[in-house]
């Protein structure tokens, strides 16, 4: 596995700050590393996550309300109830 880049490090570092029950938008996520133009970088950033249920990628969500992606095993789907089990 390729070494996490500093950008990664600092995405997968907020996501871990989410709490459960919450979500937060990709847009959400750039603007709290000083980033704020970078939420196509942070979406991919999720996606390269490598402990995607244990590191809540899963409560990152679209600006827009739209789940968007997941890479976990189970993509998307998978995504939706991981979300609906946390109440949403």
């Amino acid at each position: 596995m390729k070494k996490p880049s500093h950008f990664q490090k600092l995405v997968w570092k907020e996501i871990e700050k989410i709490p459960y029950g919450e979500t937060r938008s990709y847009k959400d996520i750039a603007i709290q590393i000083d980033r704020p133009k970078s939420y196509r970088a942070v979406a991919n950033a999720c996606g390269k996550n490598p402990i995607p249920i244990i590191r809540p990628c899963h409560r990152v969500i679209c600006s827009d309300g739209r789940i968007g992606g997941y890479s976990a095993l189970g993509g998307a789907e998978l995504k939706k109830a991981l979300l609906r089990s946390e109440s949403f």
